[in-house]
Protein backbone atom coordinates (compact mmCIF):
# COMPACT_ATOMS: atom_id res chain seq x y z
CA UNK A 1 0.00 0.00 0.00
CA UNK A 2 1.28 3.50 -1.41
CA UNK A 3 0.79 6.52 0.68
CA UNK A 4 1.03 10.22 -1.13
CA UNK A 5 1.26 12.72 1.92
CA UNK A 6 1.40 15.73 -0.20
CA UNK A 7 3.53 16.61 -3.54
CA UNK A 8 3.55 20.37 -2.04
CA UNK A 9 5.32 22.54 0.61
CA UNK A 10 3.23 24.03 2.78
CA UNK A 11 3.64 27.77 2.77
CA UNK A 12 1.40 29.14 4.68
CA UNK A 13 3.54 27.67 8.29
CA UNK A 14 7.00 29.89 9.42
CA UNK A 15 10.22 28.21 9.12
CA UNK A 16 10.15 28.46 13.54
CA UNK A 17 6.30 26.52 13.17
CA UNK A 18 7.72 23.75 11.07
CA UNK A 19 10.65 23.25 13.43
CA UNK A 20 8.66 23.28 16.39
CA UNK A 21 6.26 20.94 14.50
CA UNK A 22 9.18 18.02 13.70
CA UNK A 23 10.74 18.51 17.33
CA UNK A 24 7.06 17.14 18.07
CA UNK A 25 7.64 13.84 15.82
CA UNK A 26 10.86 13.51 16.64
CA UNK A 27 9.42 12.64 20.05
CA UNK A 28 6.71 10.29 18.59
CA UNK A 29 9.61 8.62 16.36
CA UNK A 30 11.31 8.05 19.95
CA UNK A 31 8.37 6.13 21.61
CA UNK A 32 8.52 4.09 18.25
CA UNK A 33 12.07 3.11 17.92
CA UNK A 34 11.61 2.21 22.04
CA UNK A 35 9.01 -0.40 20.74
CA UNK A 36 11.03 -1.54 18.09
CA UNK A 37 14.10 -1.95 20.70
CA UNK A 38 12.00 -3.99 23.40
CA UNK A 39 10.51 -6.19 20.30
CA UNK A 40 14.35 -6.82 18.86
CA UNK A 41 15.63 -6.94 22.69
CA UNK A 42 18.14 -4.82 21.37
CA UNK A 43 19.12 -1.46 20.30
CA UNK A 44 18.01 -0.89 16.62
CA UNK A 45 20.70 0.07 14.22
CA UNK A 46 20.86 2.76 11.57
CA UNK A 47 23.06 3.51 8.41
CA UNK A 48 22.85 6.22 6.28
CA UNK A 49 24.82 6.03 2.75
CA UNK A 50 25.78 9.15 0.93
CA UNK A 51 26.25 10.08 -2.13
CA UNK A 52 27.09 13.37 -4.24
CA UNK A 53 28.51 16.23 -2.94
CA UNK A 54 29.37 18.02 0.15
CA UNK A 55 26.05 19.61 0.91
CA UNK A 56 24.29 15.61 0.28
CA UNK A 57 27.32 15.11 3.07
CA UNK A 58 25.84 18.04 4.86
CA UNK A 59 22.52 16.28 4.67
CA UNK A 60 23.23 13.03 5.47
CA UNK A 61 24.64 14.09 8.74
CA UNK A 62 21.54 15.82 9.37
CA UNK A 63 19.88 12.32 8.48
CA UNK A 64 21.91 10.39 10.90
CA UNK A 65 21.83 12.86 13.49
CA UNK A 66 17.67 12.54 13.41
CA UNK A 67 17.93 8.81 13.80
CA UNK A 68 20.24 8.88 16.63
CA UNK A 69 18.27 11.24 18.30
CA UNK A 70 15.56 8.89 17.65
CA UNK A 71 17.04 5.80 19.79
CA UNK A 72 18.98 4.17 16.93
CA UNK A 73 22.71 3.02 16.82
CA UNK A 74 25.11 3.46 14.07
CA UNK A 75 26.31 0.43 12.05
CA UNK A 76 28.96 0.33 9.11
CA UNK A 77 26.53 -2.86 7.77
CA UNK A 78 24.13 -1.83 5.55
CA UNK A 79 21.91 -4.91 6.62
CA UNK A 80 20.55 -2.43 9.29
CA UNK A 81 17.35 -2.42 10.88
CA UNK A 82 16.80 1.51 8.92
CA UNK A 83 18.58 1.87 6.02
CA UNK A 84 18.21 5.08 4.23
CA UNK A 85 20.33 6.07 0.79
CA UNK A 86 20.94 10.25 0.09
CA UNK A 87 21.07 9.99 -4.18
CA UNK A 88 22.78 12.14 -6.33
CA UNK A 89 22.08 12.58 -9.89
CA UNK A 90 24.77 14.62 -11.20
CA UNK A 91 25.70 12.00 -13.30
CA UNK A 92 24.09 9.06 -15.16
CA UNK A 93 26.93 6.15 -13.25
CA UNK A 94 25.42 7.95 -9.96
CA UNK A 95 21.64 6.66 -10.55
CA UNK A 96 23.21 3.42 -11.49
CA UNK A 97 25.54 2.93 -7.99
CA UNK A 98 21.87 3.36 -5.91
CA UNK A 99 19.64 0.94 -8.26
CA UNK A 100 22.95 -1.33 -7.84
CA UNK A 101 22.71 -1.22 -4.27
CA UNK A 102 18.61 -1.97 -3.97
CA UNK A 103 19.56 -5.28 -5.82
CA UNK A 104 20.98 -6.28 -3.07
CA UNK A 105 19.32 -5.01 0.02
CA UNK A 106 16.56 -6.79 -1.30
CA UNK A 107 18.27 -9.93 0.46
CA UNK A 108 18.45 -7.92 3.76
CA UNK A 109 15.16 -7.22 4.05
CA UNK A 110 14.14 -10.75 4.05
CA UNK A 111 16.53 -11.67 6.74
CA UNK A 112 14.88 -8.93 8.58
CA UNK A 113 11.42 -8.28 8.04
CA UNK A 114 11.48 -4.86 10.91
CA UNK A 115 13.91 -3.38 8.01
CA UNK A 116 13.27 0.35 7.02
CA UNK A 117 14.54 1.08 3.46
CA UNK A 118 14.33 5.02 2.90
CA UNK A 119 15.92 6.89 -0.57
CA UNK A 120 16.08 10.69 -0.72
CA UNK A 121 18.10 13.29 -2.44
CA UNK A 122 18.39 14.72 -5.86
CA UNK A 123 17.72 11.37 -7.79
CA UNK A 124 14.97 11.46 -5.95
CA UNK A 125 13.35 14.94 -7.95
CA UNK A 126 13.27 13.01 -11.12
CA UNK A 127 9.76 11.12 -11.23
CA UNK A 128 11.04 8.51 -14.20
CA UNK A 129 13.45 7.58 -11.25
CA UNK A 130 10.95 7.74 -8.63
CA UNK A 131 8.87 5.93 -10.93
CA UNK A 132 11.57 2.96 -11.32
CA UNK A 133 11.52 2.60 -7.67
CA UNK A 134 7.83 1.98 -6.75
CA UNK A 135 7.74 -0.36 -9.94
CA UNK A 136 10.92 -2.39 -9.46
CA UNK A 137 11.56 -2.23 -5.88
CA UNK A 138 8.60 -2.43 -3.54
CA UNK A 139 10.70 -3.18 -0.60
CA UNK A 140 11.36 0.48 -0.34
CA UNK A 141 9.16 2.30 2.35
CA UNK A 142 9.93 5.80 2.40
CA UNK A 143 10.74 8.36 -0.84
CA UNK A 144 11.32 11.64 -0.41
CA UNK A 145 13.27 14.35 -2.37
CA UNK A 146 15.76 17.39 -1.41
CA UNK A 147 13.41 20.56 -0.57
CA UNK A 148 11.89 19.01 2.36
CA UNK A 149 14.63 16.64 4.04
CA UNK A 150 13.66 18.65 6.99
CA UNK A 151 10.34 16.74 7.54
CA UNK A 152 12.16 13.54 8.02
CA UNK A 153 11.53 13.37 11.98
CA UNK A 154 7.51 13.41 10.54
CA UNK A 155 8.14 10.37 7.95
CA UNK A 156 10.29 8.62 10.19
CA UNK A 157 8.02 8.54 12.94
CA UNK A 158 4.65 7.67 10.65
CA UNK A 159 7.08 4.88 8.94
CA UNK A 160 7.55 3.14 12.39
CA UNK A 161 4.25 3.15 13.11
CA UNK A 162 2.62 2.25 9.53
CA UNK A 163 3.19 -0.68 7.31
CA UNK A 164 2.26 1.89 4.24
CA UNK A 165 5.15 3.02 2.13
CA UNK A 166 5.29 7.29 2.42
CA UNK A 167 6.63 9.16 -1.10
CA UNK A 168 6.28 13.09 -0.65
CA UNK A 169 8.23 15.11 -3.28
CA UNK A 170 7.87 18.23 -3.23
CA UNK A 171 8.34 19.84 -6.36
CA UNK A 172 9.52 23.46 -4.50
CA UNK A 173 9.92 25.28 -1.66
CA UNK A 174 10.94 28.43 -0.05
CA UNK A 175 11.77 26.67 3.17
CA UNK A 176 14.63 26.53 5.22
CA UNK A 177 14.82 24.48 8.54
CA UNK A 178 18.30 23.99 9.99
CA UNK A 179 18.40 23.67 13.71
CA UNK A 180 17.38 19.74 13.11
CA UNK A 181 20.16 17.21 15.07
CA UNK A 182 22.85 16.83 13.07
CA UNK A 183 25.83 14.15 13.65
CA UNK A 184 28.68 15.47 12.00
CA UNK A 185 31.57 13.16 10.69
CA UNK A 186 34.60 15.66 12.07
CA UNK A 187 34.24 16.80 15.80
CA UNK A 188 36.96 19.50 14.37
CA UNK A 189 35.33 20.61 11.12
CA UNK A 190 32.14 20.89 9.52
CA UNK A 191 30.47 22.45 6.56
CA UNK A 192 27.80 25.26 6.69
CA UNK A 193 24.97 25.59 4.33
CA UNK A 194 24.55 29.30 3.24
CA UNK A 195 22.45 28.97 0.21
CA UNK A 196 20.08 26.29 -1.32
CA UNK A 197 19.49 25.78 -4.78
CA UNK A 198 20.67 27.65 -8.19
CA UNK A 199 19.54 29.72 -10.38
CA UNK A 200 22.33 29.31 -13.08
CA UNK A 201 20.61 26.80 -15.54
CA UNK A 202 23.81 25.50 -16.95
CA UNK A 203 22.42 23.43 -20.33
CA UNK A 204 23.99 20.35 -18.76
CA UNK A 205 22.88 20.59 -15.66
CA UNK A 206 20.12 19.09 -13.19
CA UNK A 207 20.85 20.29 -10.10
CA UNK A 208 18.38 23.58 -11.03
CA UNK A 209 15.74 21.12 -11.35
CA UNK A 210 16.46 18.92 -8.47
CA UNK A 211 17.53 20.92 -6.02
CA UNK A 212 14.96 24.20 -6.73
CA UNK A 213 15.79 27.92 -7.27
CA UNK A 214 18.60 29.53 -5.07
CA UNK A 215 17.57 30.94 -1.64
CA UNK A 216 20.20 32.71 0.60
CA UNK A 217 19.99 32.12 4.55
CA UNK A 218 20.00 35.26 6.73
CA UNK A 219 23.78 36.18 7.48
CA UNK A 220 22.83 36.50 11.36
CA UNK A 221 21.90 32.55 11.75
CA UNK A 222 24.65 31.64 9.81
CA UNK A 223 26.77 33.29 11.76
CA UNK A 224 25.43 32.19 14.70
CA UNK A 225 25.51 28.27 13.86
CA UNK A 226 29.29 29.08 12.88
CA UNK A 227 29.68 30.61 16.55
CA UNK A 228 28.09 27.71 18.20
CA UNK A 229 30.11 25.17 16.23
CA UNK A 230 33.56 26.97 16.93
CA UNK A 231 31.70 27.08 20.72
CA UNK A 232 31.94 23.10 20.32
CA UNK A 233 35.54 22.20 19.26
CA UNK A 234 34.88 23.16 15.55
CA UNK A 235 38.12 24.75 14.04
CA UNK A 236 37.68 24.58 10.35
CA UNK A 237 34.15 25.77 8.10
CA UNK A 238 32.80 25.12 4.63
CA UNK A 239 30.80 27.54 3.24
CA UNK A 240 28.65 25.62 1.29
CA UNK A 241 26.46 26.43 -1.67
CA UNK A 242 25.91 25.36 -5.78
CA UNK A 243 27.35 28.85 -6.25
CA UNK A 244 28.44 30.42 -2.90
CA UNK A 245 29.64 34.02 -4.67
CA UNK A 246 25.79 34.76 -5.51
CA UNK A 247 24.82 34.62 -2.32
CA UNK A 248 22.92 37.36 -0.57
CA UNK A 249 20.11 38.06 -3.29
CA UNK A 250 16.73 37.96 -2.37
CA UNK A 251 17.52 38.97 1.71
CA UNK A 252 15.74 41.23 2.91
CA UNK A 253 19.03 42.96 4.19
CA UNK A 254 21.67 42.94 1.68
CA UNK A 255 24.82 40.96 1.86
CA UNK A 256 27.38 39.89 -0.60
CA UNK A 257 29.39 36.78 0.02
CA UNK A 258 32.44 38.64 0.65
CA UNK A 259 30.96 40.74 3.62
CA UNK A 260 29.37 37.11 4.85
CA UNK A 261 33.00 34.90 4.85
CA UNK A 262 34.99 38.29 5.88
CA UNK A 263 32.40 38.68 9.14
CA UNK A 264 32.50 34.68 9.35
CA UNK A 265 36.56 34.84 9.16
CA UNK A 266 36.82 37.06 12.45
CA UNK A 267 34.52 34.28 14.29
CA UNK A 268 36.72 33.51 17.24
CA UNK A 269 38.17 29.65 17.45
CA UNK A 270 37.57 29.50 14.04
CA UNK A 271 41.71 28.50 12.79
CA UNK A 272 40.06 27.82 8.67
CA UNK A 273 37.45 28.87 6.29
CA UNK A 274 36.93 26.88 3.12
CA UNK A 275 33.73 27.87 0.39
CA UNK A 276 32.53 25.95 -2.33
CA UNK A 277 31.29 26.18 -4.96
CA UNK A 278 32.19 29.54 -6.73
CA UNK A 279 30.87 30.48 -10.35
CA UNK A 280 33.72 31.97 -12.81
CA UNK A 281 30.89 34.62 -13.84
CA UNK A 282 30.01 36.38 -10.20
CA UNK A 283 33.40 35.86 -8.51
CA UNK A 284 34.52 39.50 -7.51
CA UNK A 285 37.23 41.63 -7.00
CA UNK A 286 35.75 42.63 -3.47
CA UNK A 287 36.03 38.53 -2.58
CA UNK A 288 39.64 38.08 -3.75
CA UNK A 289 40.83 41.14 -1.35
CA UNK A 290 38.79 39.66 1.32
CA UNK A 291 40.80 36.67 0.75
CA UNK A 292 43.93 38.40 1.06
CA UNK A 293 43.67 40.18 4.20
CA UNK A 294 42.27 37.63 6.10
CA UNK A 295 44.86 34.22 6.74
CA UNK A 296 42.38 32.41 8.02
CA UNK A 297 40.50 32.10 4.96
CA UNK A 298 41.80 28.88 3.26
CA UNK A 299 44.14 29.89 0.17
CA UNK A 300 42.64 27.17 -1.97
CA UNK A 301 40.21 28.46 -5.29
CA UNK A 302 38.17 25.93 -6.59
CA UNK A 303 36.83 27.50 -9.92
CA UNK A 304 35.28 25.49 -12.50
CA UNK A 305 36.02 26.17 -15.99
CA UNK A 306 33.93 23.11 -17.57
CA UNK A 307 35.81 24.05 -21.24
CA UNK A 308 38.15 26.37 -22.82
CA UNK A 309 35.99 26.76 -26.02
CA UNK A 310 34.10 29.97 -26.23
CA UNK A 311 31.38 28.60 -28.19
CA UNK A 312 31.20 25.04 -26.24
CA UNK A 313 30.94 27.68 -22.78
CA UNK A 314 28.05 29.38 -24.97
CA UNK A 315 25.95 25.87 -26.05
CA UNK A 316 26.78 25.14 -21.64
CA UNK A 317 25.47 28.63 -20.68
CA UNK A 318 28.19 29.55 -18.66
CA UNK A 319 28.11 33.19 -19.22
CA UNK A 320 31.30 33.69 -19.50
CA UNK A 321 34.10 33.83 -22.28
CA UNK A 322 37.77 32.21 -22.23
CA UNK A 323 39.60 35.41 -22.18
CA UNK A 324 37.06 36.26 -19.12
CA UNK A 325 37.87 33.05 -17.38
CA UNK A 326 41.79 33.92 -17.85
CA UNK A 327 41.43 37.23 -17.01
CA UNK A 328 39.69 36.27 -13.89
CA UNK A 329 42.76 33.35 -13.21
CA UNK A 330 44.95 35.96 -13.72
CA UNK A 331 43.87 38.23 -11.34
CA UNK A 332 43.64 35.32 -8.67
CA UNK A 333 47.06 34.40 -9.40
CA UNK A 334 48.40 38.06 -8.81
CA UNK A 335 46.77 38.58 -5.59
CA UNK A 336 46.83 35.50 -4.26
CA UNK A 337 50.20 34.01 -5.18
CA UNK A 338 49.81 31.41 -2.41
CA UNK A 339 46.54 30.25 -3.62
CA UNK A 340 46.02 27.23 -5.60
CA UNK A 341 43.42 26.96 -8.37
CA UNK A 342 41.42 23.85 -9.08
CA UNK A 343 38.41 23.41 -11.51
CA UNK A 344 36.08 20.88 -12.99
CA UNK A 345 36.02 20.05 -16.93
CA UNK A 346 33.71 18.70 -18.63
CA UNK A 347 34.74 16.50 -22.03
CA UNK A 348 32.62 15.80 -24.55
CA UNK A 349 30.12 17.89 -24.22
CA UNK A 350 27.48 17.54 -27.72
CA UNK A 351 29.08 19.50 -30.51
CA UNK A 352 32.61 19.21 -28.97
CA UNK A 353 35.58 19.22 -31.89
CA UNK A 354 38.87 18.65 -31.09
CA UNK A 355 39.78 22.43 -31.73
CA UNK A 356 37.62 22.76 -28.61
CA UNK A 357 39.60 20.36 -26.92
CA UNK A 358 42.45 22.48 -27.86
CA UNK A 359 41.00 25.07 -26.19
CA UNK A 360 40.99 23.46 -23.12
CA UNK A 361 44.41 22.29 -23.16
CA UNK A 362 45.35 25.91 -23.64
CA UNK A 363 43.55 26.77 -20.71
CA UNK A 364 45.19 24.18 -18.58
CA UNK A 365 48.49 25.34 -19.26
CA UNK A 366 48.03 29.41 -19.14
CA UNK A 367 46.08 29.07 -15.78
CA UNK A 368 48.83 25.81 -14.15
CA UNK A 369 45.78 24.55 -12.69
CA UNK A 370 46.79 22.76 -9.65
CA UNK A 371 43.99 19.57 -9.97
CA UNK A 372 41.24 19.35 -11.51
CA UNK A 373 38.18 16.95 -11.79
CA UNK A 374 37.85 15.92 -14.88
CA UNK A 375 34.45 13.77 -16.18
CA UNK A 376 33.22 12.75 -19.03
CA UNK A 377 29.89 13.98 -20.47
CA UNK A 378 26.82 12.25 -18.87
CA UNK A 379 23.48 13.21 -20.66
CA UNK A 380 20.96 14.03 -18.20
CA UNK A 381 17.66 14.02 -19.05
CA UNK A 382 15.44 16.92 -18.75
CA UNK A 383 18.32 19.08 -19.87
CA UNK A 384 18.90 21.45 -22.48
CA UNK A 385 22.16 19.52 -23.48
CA UNK A 386 20.34 16.48 -23.27
CA UNK A 387 18.34 17.20 -26.81
CA UNK A 388 21.63 18.58 -28.86
CA UNK A 389 23.06 16.65 -31.42
CA UNK A 390 26.12 14.93 -30.37
CA UNK A 391 28.04 13.78 -33.23
CA UNK A 392 31.71 12.48 -31.60
CA UNK A 393 31.90 8.69 -30.98
CA UNK A 394 32.55 7.22 -27.48
CA UNK A 395 35.95 6.87 -28.84
CA UNK A 396 36.90 10.11 -30.13
CA UNK A 397 35.34 11.05 -26.63
CA UNK A 398 37.98 8.86 -24.80
CA UNK A 399 40.89 9.77 -26.70
CA UNK A 400 39.63 13.47 -25.63
CA UNK A 401 39.58 13.18 -22.64
CA UNK A 402 42.69 11.27 -22.16
CA UNK A 403 44.69 14.40 -23.97
CA UNK A 404 42.90 16.76 -21.27
CA UNK A 405 43.49 14.13 -18.16
CA UNK A 406 47.06 13.88 -19.29
CA UNK A 407 47.47 17.76 -19.35
CA UNK A 408 45.85 17.94 -16.13
CA UNK A 409 48.16 15.63 -14.59
CA UNK A 410 51.50 17.27 -15.51
CA UNK A 411 50.15 21.02 -14.35
CA UNK A 412 48.89 19.39 -11.15
CA UNK A 413 52.84 17.93 -10.84
CA UNK A 414 54.63 20.97 -11.85
CA UNK A 415 52.34 23.01 -9.27
CA UNK A 416 52.99 20.57 -6.72
CA UNK A 417 56.90 19.87 -6.97
CA UNK A 418 56.95 24.16 -6.76
CA UNK A 419 55.65 23.39 -2.79
CA UNK A 420 59.32 20.61 -2.08
CA UNK A 421 61.01 21.58 0.89
CA UNK A 422 58.35 24.09 2.02
CA UNK A 423 57.32 24.29 5.56
CA UNK A 424 53.05 24.78 5.61
CA UNK A 425 50.83 24.69 8.26
CA UNK A 426 48.83 21.33 7.95
CA UNK A 427 45.69 19.97 9.96
CA UNK A 428 45.74 16.24 10.45
CA UNK A 429 42.26 15.15 9.56
CA UNK A 430 42.58 11.81 9.96
CA UNK A 431 44.50 8.15 10.32
CA UNK A 432 46.13 7.29 6.89
CA UNK A 433 44.75 3.05 6.96
CA UNK A 434 46.67 2.65 3.70
CA UNK A 435 50.08 3.47 5.54
CA UNK A 436 50.20 2.11 9.04
CA UNK A 437 51.78 4.49 11.24
CA UNK A 438 50.90 8.00 9.49
CA UNK A 439 47.94 10.16 9.62
CA UNK A 440 46.93 12.71 6.64
CA UNK A 441 46.93 16.36 7.13
CA UNK A 442 45.41 18.95 5.01
CA UNK A 443 47.60 22.38 3.33
CA UNK A 444 45.47 25.37 3.37
CA UNK A 445 45.76 25.12 -0.66
CA UNK A 446 43.96 21.77 -0.17
CA UNK A 447 47.21 19.68 -0.51
CA UNK A 448 47.74 16.33 1.38
CA UNK A 449 50.49 15.41 2.77
CA UNK A 450 50.83 11.82 4.67
CA UNK A 451 52.77 12.31 8.11
CA UNK A 452 54.42 10.26 10.80
CA UNK A 453 51.50 10.40 13.47
CA UNK A 454 48.73 8.65 15.40
CA UNK A 455 44.87 9.35 16.30
CA UNK A 456 46.04 11.71 19.21
CA UNK A 457 47.15 14.31 16.43
CA UNK A 458 43.70 14.60 14.66
CA UNK A 459 41.74 17.92 14.53
CA UNK A 460 45.29 19.76 15.58
CA UNK A 461 47.55 22.03 13.37
CA UNK A 462 51.23 21.04 12.35
CA UNK A 463 54.06 22.61 10.90
CA UNK A 464 55.22 19.94 8.05
CA UNK A 465 58.17 19.91 5.73
CA UNK A 466 56.81 19.07 2.31
CA UNK A 467 59.60 16.26 1.34
CA UNK A 468 58.46 14.04 -1.24
CA UNK A 469 56.08 14.64 -4.36
CA UNK A 470 53.81 12.35 -5.65
CA UNK A 471 51.85 13.88 -8.19
CA UNK A 472 49.01 15.36 -6.04
CA UNK A 473 50.20 14.50 -3.12
CA UNK A 474 53.05 14.65 -0.52
CA UNK A 475 54.83 13.03 2.24
CA UNK A 476 57.09 15.07 4.70
CA UNK A 477 57.19 15.45 8.57
CA UNK A 478 56.13 17.42 11.42
CA UNK A 479 58.69 20.49 11.94
CA UNK A 480 57.50 21.62 15.43
CA UNK A 481 54.78 21.53 17.81
CA UNK A 482 51.21 21.77 18.30
CA UNK A 483 50.31 25.55 16.77
CA UNK A 484 47.76 26.62 18.85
Amino acid sequence: MRKIISGLSAEENTDLLEQQRQERYMEAAREKTAALAARLHRTPTCHVTNFGCQMNAKDAEKLLGILLSAGFEETQDEAADFLIYNTCTVRDNADQRVFGRLGRVSHYRKNNPDMKIALCGCMMQEDLNVEKVLKSYPFVDLIFGTHNLFRFPEYLAQVLDSGERIVDIWKKTDRIVESLPSERKYSFKSGVNITFGCDNFCSYCIVPYVRGRERSRKPEEILGEIRALSESGVKEIMLLGQNVNSYGRGLDEPCTFAELIDRAAKIDGIRRIRFMTPHPKDFSDELIEVIKRNENIARHVHLPLQSGSTQILKQMNRKYTKEQYLALAEKIRTRLPDAAITTDIIVGFPGETDRDVDDTIDVIRRVHFDNAYTFIYSKRTGTPAARMEDPATEEEKKDRFSRVLKCVQQSAKERALLLQGKVMTGLVEEVNTQSPGKVTARLSDNMIVHIDGDESMIGKFYPIRLDICCGFYYFGETAGEEIV
